[in-house]
């Protein structure tokens, strides 16, 4: 098979998280070593209601769109209230976390400029 150029998102299998340290999320990597071969990591994150990402801090800088939902997304101690059509730059390092406080699943667009998640250390911290 050529190069994956075109993905559907529901073609790429969904890694759950759940536990006290990382959070309640799932994400899918559309975009990455393991599915396409390149310079740049994307995908999309869902937290189900109630669902949070917890406070981490990784080396490169990370681009979120809001897809559907609402929720709180905290950088480096300010939060601030997200929705859909919301765009955030995350720089490398900043301590960082999200949780969503809507009824539904909050959808997240999500970038690196990595080539693969294997290539980021994410350094969680105890949940404030």
């Amino acid at each position: 098979m050529g190069e994956r150029l075109v993905i559907r998102e529901s073609d790429v299998e969904t890694d759950l998280w759940s536990d006290p340290v990382r959070g309640e999320v799932g994400f899918r990597t559309i975009f990455g070593a393991s599915v396409r071969p390149g310079d740049v990591t994307a995908g999309v994150t869902e937290l189900p209601a109630g669902g949070w990402l917890g406070h981490h801090r990784h080396e490169p800088a990370e681009l979120y769109f809001v897809l559907s939902g609402e929720g709180t997304l905290d950088i480096e101690g300010d939060s601030h209230a997200i929705s859909a059509g919301t765009a955030a730059y995350i720089p490398g390092n900043s301590v960082h976390g999200i949780h969503n406080t809507g009824p539904g699943p909050l959808r997240i667009f999500f970038a690196f400029a990595v080539g693969s998640l294997e290539e980021i250390e994410y350094r969680f911290e105890a949940q404030p």
